[in-house]
């Protein structure tokens, strides 16, 4: 985003000022609760996201007259719909709330978010608790992975079109895959990649 981690700080305390205050913080309480030393040490780090493009001081007399750019941080809000299995199917769940994804991870058109239940697809390197980015689209290639509804309930696994019969392959040995008629299969998405918190226990 082109601060450092320094003055990445300081701008979001000023944003987060902002958001509940309604107008910039002051140099001296940007000092105070960031622990500089100086209010040399704020005015510099100041000047610095200016010079980036992400800071305005339009009156350089005047106190509180901070105005911030938004910083580009190549994400985008997506909305995250509840969970998907990667064992047997079970029914997705609508919740309201939204992810921010990078950019690349998106492909064209709609996306969303799932969080994966069950390790069907751990050959794949998609695990329990996984969040996968999936781009919606009616239909996919051979060896996809894919979010499918089958009789109305969702699940994650590997595409495969057989003349008039699906078979939806996990990536598990220990699993065997799931065989419909075409004409029970409704591909929601193509999984375009995941996200994963190391910190999860």
């Amino acid at each position: 985003m082109g601060l450092t981690p320094a003055q990445e700080r300081v701008y979001r305390f000023v944003r987060g000022y902002i958001d509940q205050h309604g107008y910039a913080p002051s140099y001296e309480e940007i000092r105070s609760n960031l622990g500089f030393q100086s209010l040399n040490a704020v005015f510099k780090h100041l000047k610095q996201i200016e010079e980036r493009g992400y800071l305005r001081i339009p009156w350089k007399n005047k106190k509180r007259a901070l105005e911030l750019v938004p910083l580009q941080t190549g994400s985008e809000s997506i909305p995250f719909l509840g969970v998907v299995a990667a064992g047997t199917p079970i029914e997705a769940v609508e919740v309201a709330e939204s992810i921010e994804v990078p950019e690349n991870f998106l492909g064209n058109g709609s996306n969303f978010a799932l969080r994966v239940k069950g390790d069907s697809m751990i050959d794949d390197g998609i695990r329990d608790g996984d969040i996968l980015i999936i781009t919606k689209q009616p239909h996919a290639e051979n060896g996809q992975s894919v979010v499918a509804l089958v009789n109305g309930e969702s699940t994650v696994k590997k595409f495969y079109h057989h003349g008039e019969e699906i078979e939806l392959r996990p990536a598990n040995e220990s699993m065997k895959p799931i065989l419909v008629a075409a004409d029970e299969v409704e591909v929601v998405g193509v999984v375009m990649g995941l996200l994963r918190n190391y910190r999860q226990k």
